[in-house]
């Protein structure tokens, strides 16, 4: 299978070198060889074999076949240098000469002898996760975690410090606020972040990156920042690539798997990862309230598949083309069931439900950049195009109430978004100390709803009450945005600066359809045209070679979506119907942060604080139903309330405590006022107000008890918080995970418990309305098992063995 592998990949690099002009292509040359280990005698596959020529620039490369050997053509005339590089091997370097009386060279048995500074060196960089603080982001480097293997990337965030992720909604948070934009790899999604975060297996991912405040060079949606999830993508000479497997075992038993692979010969790298998730889940909890009882059961069987492939082309030493495709397919089949018991204990609901979902996000992108002469100068031209497919059927029934049309019902949903992004990106360095950067970007996001269903409602101004068709519905809403940005970027002594603006015209329209009150045809359009200005402005003070001082400010926007602002009503429980707002307004964040980062010996520790003012803030609203019969209904939408403030502090410490032990802990402190009502339509009604003060705090340790044997332990408490509606209680959590090294460093046994004393729950309590209070419970106590194997290129990537290590849409920051 390798090797067919290996001669698809070579012949597809030779066709694409073939269709290059032929004055480009090189003169046959050919050398060959053999590569053994020097201790063990036996042959080494996957060597890296690279030529260059004098100038060490690279002309072409291959790999040793599993026996050892290599051959390698296309060499041009002239004297070149041959590197045979193998990770954890001493580097040897070989001169050949190629004129018109030797075309051929044999190197014969070339030995390797091992070079163990380089294995400790790269073997601790890889084995936990580490925190980087660049000049406008936090990049979280995903490594071996323990507590994390075998997760998603909802679960994996979960351990990330400052974002906290909903374990009922998947909803996710940055510094206490749902505002937050997920891209990954530098692109936006069709897919909303709650779903997303539950397809991405934690083994695809190579890091993290929190963008807490984004220059103007990002698109500037989500009052809290962005956050990137990056994925796996190599770029080493020869092949190479890793598999993963594991089971999970709590209520229910999953499995996963994936795989990453890299193939690089000469100006042409190829890379792919594939992972695999599935199995069920299982959630359950209750809502007690003074007239009844509600009591859920929820099941999960979910089957995701996350596939990126693609390839990066040298064409020279100035340009560069590449492109990938993600695929993402996600299979859902959801089951559950609702008992409602009176205030007599009497059972008056039984409520079976089902939901199946079939979602298929197909991304594709192509990147060209050219270099030009001085360094620095470049421009990029970027396309991205993405759709998403996600049909749903959902059925409702009540079996204690057959007849009842509001219980028993079907949705048969389907919804289909898309999108398109065009960016071109310049970047010139017009002086010693300063730089210019300018850009535009076109964005389009489209999509298309449609909902078939029997479901009926209930008209209380007849007597007796009647039952009416709530009526099929449908929606279209189509984003156009126009945007361009202009930073420089200066260096004055030890203070770096950067200014920038992005001007932006931003126009929506929305046609939504679906059955009024009356049962007559209903059609609303929104429409809506929005010209603004973000500037944002980046200080930087380096006093020292051990002290930054970082200070920034932004203005960003977060602009109600669809189901915000979605007039048709939702009908989600017997007890909850949800409706939008059409004339919600979007609200702005100003937004100024002060960041300062201490290296010390075997670490570094940063402080930082934050203000937001943010104007016409959007909140949900809670209030009863006078719609519905029972007296307890309610009814969720949204509004627009005066201006607010928010603010916060964080203090992070990434530190080598002994030899042996290595830790990360972090803790953070949130207060935002939020605002709300109980009467919509009363303007005289009290208005709520309630500060929301959070305190959160996490660590995680990493014992190395000796060369094979690694041990992490990791805590985190999520302290209570309020909203309008709900008073939330503290959430607690403690993993112990191992890991033990086999097959001479190339394998990895990893074994997990995570939430080892079952505390993790959802519970609160309510005034708002009336008194309730409930408690939901999911399989947070699991057990994990798992094992990764390396092959090809060795067990780690040296640093002076990479290359061009990534394609993603780099940071704006714009510091030197």
């Amino acid at each position: 299978m390798k090797n067919i592998l290996l001669i698809l990949l070579t012949a597809f690099s030779v066709n694409l070198m073939a269709q290059m002009p032929k004055s480009n292509l090189p003169k046959p040359g050919l050398v060959s060889g053999k590569v053994i280990d020097q201790a063990t005698k036996e042959p080494l596959p996957y060597v890296n074999i690279i030529i260059k020529d004098t100038a060490n620039k690279i002309l072409t490369g291959g790999i040793t076949n599993d026996n050892g050997t290599f051959s390698i053509k296309n060499i041009p005339e002239g004297n070149n240098l041959v590197e045979i590089q193998f990770i954890g091997y001493k580097t040897v370097t070989k001169p050949i000469a190629i004129n018109n009386k030797r075309r051929r060279v044999n190197l014969g048995t070339i030995a390797l002898t091992e070079d163990s500074t380089t294995l400790d060196e790269v073997e601790v960089r890889a084995e936990t996760s580490t925190v980087t603080q660049k000049v406008d982001r936090k990049v979280i480097n995903v490594g071996k975690d323990l507590t994390s293997a075998g997760a998603t990337a909802s679960e994996l965030l979960n351990n990330v410090q400052s974002v906290s992720v909903d374990s009922q909604s998947g909803n996710i948070s940055l510094r206490g606020n749902e505002n937050v934009r997920v891209l990954v790899d530098g692109r936006p999604t069709n897919i909303p972040a709650s779903q997303l975060l539950k397809q991405i297996p934690s083994t695809s991912i190579k890091s993290v990156e929190l963008i807490t405040n984004p220059s103007a060079k990002y698109n500037p949606e989500g009052m809290s920042g962005i956050i990137n999830i990056v994925l796996n993508k190599n770029a080493n000479m020869g092949f190479n690539g890793s598999i993963n497997t594991g089971v999970e075992a709590g209520h229910f038993v999953r499995y996963n798997a994936g795989t990453n692979m890299n193939y690089k010969t000469g100006n042409v790298n190829f890379f792919g990862n594939y992972g695999y998730r599935g199995g069920e889940r299982y959630n359950f909890g209750f809502v007690n309230s003074e007239s009844n009882y509600q009591d859920f059961i929820f099941t999960n069987d979910n089957q995701s598949h996350l596939l990126k492939l693609g390839a990066d082309i040298y064409l020279d030493d100035k340009n560069t083309l590449s492109f990938y495709t993600t695929q993402n397919w996600f299979d859902s089949d959801a089951s559950g069931r609702s008992l409602i018991f009176d205030e007599n204990d009497v059972l008056t609901n039984n409520a079976p439900n089902s939901q199946t979902s079939d979602s298929h996000n197909q991304t594709y992108n192509v990147n060209y950049k050219r270099d030009f002469k001085k360094k620095g100068h470049n421009i990029e031209f970027e396309a991205t195009y993405s759709i998403n497919k996600s049909p749903q059927f959902l059925r409702n029934n009540d079996l204690l109430n057959t007849t009842n049309g509001t219980l028993n019902y079907f949705n048969d949903i389907n919804n289909e978004r898309n999108n398109t992004l065009i960016n071109i990106d310049y970047t010139n360095p017009i002086s010693k100390n300063g730089k210019l950067e300018l850009g535009f970007e076109y964005r389009v996001d489209g999509t298309e709803n449609t909902n078939i269903t029997n479901q009926q409602r209930v008209d209380i101004t007849t007597n007796p009450i009647s039952f009416v068709d709530l009526g099929n519905s449908d929606f279209t809403y189509d984003r156009d945005i126009y945007s361009g940005y202009v930073n420089y970027a200066h260096k004055l002594g030890k203070v770096n600066m950067q200014l920038g603006a992005r001007l932006e015209q931003f126009e929506i329209e929305g046609v939504f359809n679906g059955l009024d009150e009356s049962g007559q045809l209903r059609s609303e359009k929104v429409t809506d045209e929005i010209f603004t200005v973000y500037p944002s402005a980046f200080f930087t003070y380096n006093p020292n070679d051990k002290d930054q001082f970082q200070l920034s400010y932004s203005k960003r926007v977060d602009r109600p979506s669809i189901q915000q602002v979605n007039p048709i009503r939702e009908w989600s429980t017997p007890l909850i119907t949800s409706v939008g707002e059409e004339t919600l307004r979007p609200q702005f964040t100003n937004s100024i942060e002060f960041n300062y980062t201490r290296k010390v010996k075997g670490g570094s520790i940063t402080l930082g604080s934050f203000y937001r003012n943010i104007t016409d803030v959007i909140n949900r609203v809670t209030t009863l139903d006078k719609d519905n019969v029972n007296p307890e209904a309610q009814l969720l939408t949204f509004r627009n309330f005066d201006d607010t403030d928010s603010y916060g502090l964080e203090l992070s410490a990434n530190y080598r405590i002994a030899k042996w032990w290595r830790a990360n802990a972090s803790m953070d402190f949130y207060s935002q006022k939020q605002f709300g009502t109980t009467e919509l339509d009363n303007p005289n009604a009290e208005r709520l107000e309630v500060q929301n003060e959070v305190f959160n705090a996490r660590i995680s340790n990493s014992f190395t008890v000796n060369k094979r044997l690694r041990l992490q332990l990791f805590a985190m408490y999520r302290g209570p918080r309020k909203d309008i509606q709900w008073d939330v209680d503290a959430m607690k959590m403690v993993n112990v995970g191992a890991n033990y090294s086999v097959f001479k460093g190339k394998g990895n046994i990893t074994f997990r418990v995570n939430d080892i004393f079952n505390t993790m729950r959802f519970k609160f309590n309510s005034d708002n309305l009336f008194p309730q209070n409930g408690r939901f419970k999911w399989e947070s106590r699991t057990t994990f098992l798992g094992f990764n194997y390396r092959f090809g290129g060795g067990k780690n990537k040296a640093k002076q063995r990479r290359r061009r290590d990534n394609n993603e849409k780099q940071g704006g920051g714009g510091f030197f």
